[in-house]
């Protein structure tokens, strides 16, 4: 019986590891120019940038603290939904983002597949103190929007996403721990 449970636990790691090792995460810290304030390149990270009007700050500049590194991205005093629009080039699976910024300002993800709405994140209220804001949506999206309600005032970084096709949808995962429980207890029949 330990032998089938030691199975199941070890599949159900593997599966883990093999979506964790898809994830992509985009720092910003690649984008450095002599400004110190970059606009994101319209195919940065292999994602459709060009409708947004994000920019990369490396500077240090408080309450804009990056979560990592020094680059992170801000939109300008223009920014608006509409232009926080990250679209992703075949169905990916969000994780989330880090976000700092003045204490006032709300962000949520919006997240979208063939132009419907398919998810929100929880809303987050921000400081200088960079936290963490998961997409809350675990199946694919082509374009996720980052809603706020003063997109000048926040800064986001370590955008973090992965291959949709890459992860174990759970209905999935569900039937092969089912099949394994069900060969397990065949054998244990048999033995």
């Amino acid at each position: 019986m330990h032998s089938i449970f030691r199975g199941i636990i070890a599949g159900t790691a593997l599966a883990l590891c093999t979506s964790l090792a898809s994830a992509a995460v985009l720092s910003f810290d690649d984008i450095v120019g002599p400004s110190g304030f970059e606009a994101v390149p319209a195919s940065y990270g292999g994602l459709d940038w060009s409708g947004s009007s994000w920019s990369v700050i490396t500077a240090s500049e408080a309450p804009f603290t990056a979560h990592s590194g020094d680059g992170r991205i801000a939109m300008g005093w223009d920014g608006t939904d509409a232009t926080s629009t990250i679209r992703f080039l075949a169905p990916t699976v969000f994780d989330g983002a880090w976000f700092a910024g003045y204490g006032e300002v709300t962000v949520r993800f919006d997240l979208y597949l063939a132009g419907v709405l398919v998810g929100s994140s929880e809303t987050l209220g921000l400081s200088n103190m960079p936290a963490y804001l998961a997409s809350g949506w675990t199946g694919g999206i082509d374009a996720v929007v980052v809603s706020s309600n003063l997109h000048a005032f926040y800064v986001m970084d370590d955008f973090s996403f992965q291959d949709a096709s890459e992860v174990p949808e759970p209905a999935t995962l569900a039937l092969v721990l089912a099949g394994l429980g069900l060969a397990g207890a065949a054998r244990r029949r048999r033995g």
